[in-house]
């Protein structure tokens, strides 16, 4: 019997560094990678999400795509047919979010057309909570991502300094219409929540309309032969992760 009911092609795209393996092993694996390699072209993974409401199971097929622009161009066909799209900035480093509205252009020409995105603001475990407040206040005075940190603290690896506000993020994420959440690879917090809250969108969407569900980018009858090899681009799915390497 298969263990999901449907299939949905998930990318997820931003900047090098800003964390989106760390993202994706923490979600099929449950662990922190703590070092990751540059991904070289894309890597592969999969997530089963259940739909509280109907027991209905989304299988996500998440790909991980590389962030250098020695890559931009190769892993641009990886959007094809993508349903789902995690835009990934680090809240340390301002420069990965300020670039976001470019991935975001991407993802709009080359994903679905209806495309469920949600912006991902990842490291949330290097900035106390108790912190953000005063740095938002002074975020919005200096609006550089370079900003003399406090005297009160150090920018150190385990203590860095926020420099974009949970505020901005919202509002950016409200003016284009797509979800937000803040993460962290290192302690699993909100990493599930943020896949699962873009399935959830798509599997609206994928019922609200049947005259437009070709156009959902989700796969219904798991049963079909061959449906994962030909939407996996020929990826072993009976793993957890894969790499497939661009030369």
């Amino acid at each position: 019997m298969a263990s999901w009911d449907f299939l949905s092609k998930f990318i997820i795209v931003g900047d090098s560094g800003v964390g989106k393996s760390s993202l994706l092993v923490q979600l099929t694996d449950q662990r922190f990678l703590a070092e990751p390699d540059p991904t070289i072209g894309v890597e592969f993974g999969s997530y089963v999400v259940t739909i509280d409401e109907t027991g209905e199971k989304i299988k996500c097929q998440c790909w991980d795509t590389a962030g250098s622009e020695t890559f931009r161009s190769i892993t641009r066909s990886y959007y094809r047919g993508a349903a789902g799209a995690l835009l990934v900035y680090s809240i340390t480093h301002r420069p990965s979010f300020l670039h976001i509205a470019e991935w975001l252009k991407d993802v709009r020409e080359h994903a679905e057309e209806d495309v469920s995105i949600i912006l991902v603001g990842n490291m949330s475990d290097l900035c106390p909570e108790d912190e953000s407040e005063e740095e938002e206040e002074e975020g919005n005075e200096t609006g550089s991502p370079q900003s003399t940190p406090s005297k009160k603290r150090s920018s150190t690896k385990a203590n860095l300094r926020r420099q974009v506000t949970r505020k901005e993020a919202e509002e950016f994420a409200k003016k284009e219409g797509i979800m937000f959440v803040e993460t962290s690879a290192k302690t699993g917090s909100n990493v599930e929540e943020a896949f699962k809250r873009a399935a959830y969108d798509i599997h609206a969407r994928f019922h609200a309309s049947s005259a437009n569900q070709s156009r959902a980018g989700m796969t219904a009858g798991s049963t079909r032969p061959g449906v994962i090899a030909a939407s996996a681009q020929g990826t072993d799915t009976n793993r957890g992760r894969n790499c497939c390497i661009i030369a």
